[in-house]
């Protein structure tokens, strides 16, 4: 069996290391937090899929994290960076949510990839490489007290991150014409614009609670 390789330039993966340590330095300043936890957030938002993917599934010695210093050098920039101009940074929403967009692509199938060379069966590299591009949320969400996002009726983020890595596996594994890069870069570009039509249209994904009708309000009989 071909190993699949595909890797993120460096530029992309540290950019999106900044990016996502200054959106989670934002969430934990509305906290109230103080240095700690705003360093703790923004350390769980940034690189917190890629430390549930290398510590919990592949195990395959230190996380990248740890083995190159300028992840923390990024996220303690980042960090900064929200702090000083917390306020001017709330104007970078969109583009904020447009690289969170291209990063779910990219990350589910960086993390698709790795399971795939670590030898994992074709549904584990799927979980990894959903859990690789959502893990990170995860982890912040429970940070802050509060209940993930991605458990609720929103619009649609795991299901598209889902499609990225189910498209990385069939292009890379049963379509012999494409190469694994190519592959990981459909599925890019799948994940991206699925994403993209989500926030445009806000299509969500429903709740699955049967809605219950409200009681009707007793009446009282004022008469003796």
């Amino acid at each position: 069996m071909t190993l699949v390789t595909f890797s993120l330039p460096g530029w992309f993966d540290y950019s999106a290391t900044f990016l996502f340590a200054m959106a989670g330095t934002l969430l934990a300043l509305r906290k109230g937090y103080d240095i700690v936890g705003v360093f703790t957030v923004a350390f769980a938002g940034s690189v917190g899929g890629g430390l549930i993917r290398d510590g919990v599934f592949l195990q395959q010695g230190p996380p990248a994290i740890t083995t190159n210093g300028n992840y923390l050098i990024l996220i303690v920039l980042g960090a900064l960076v929200g702090v000083l101009f917390q306020r001017r940074v709330p104007r970078l929403q969109l583009l904020i949510e447009m690289v969170d967009a291209l990063c779910l692509g990219a990350y589910a199938v960086v993390g698709c990839n790795k399971a795939l060379l670590a030898g994992l069966a074709l549904p584990a590299v799927v979980l990894v490489g959903v859990v690789n591009a959502v893990g990170g949320g995860i982890l912040r969400d429970i940070l802050i007290r509060e209940e993930p996002l991605i458990f609720k009726p929103g619009q649609f983020y795991v299901a598209v991150a889902l499609v990225g890595c189910l498209t990385f596996v069939l292009l890379s594994r049963f379509v012999s014409w494409i190469g694994h890069f190519e592959a990981g870069l459909v599925s890019i570009a799948v994940t991206f614009t699925l994403r993209a039509l989500a926030m445009r249209f806000n299509w969500q994904t429903p709740s699955l609670t049967v809605p219950q009708a409200e009681p009707e309000p007793l009446s009282v009989s004022m008469e003796k």
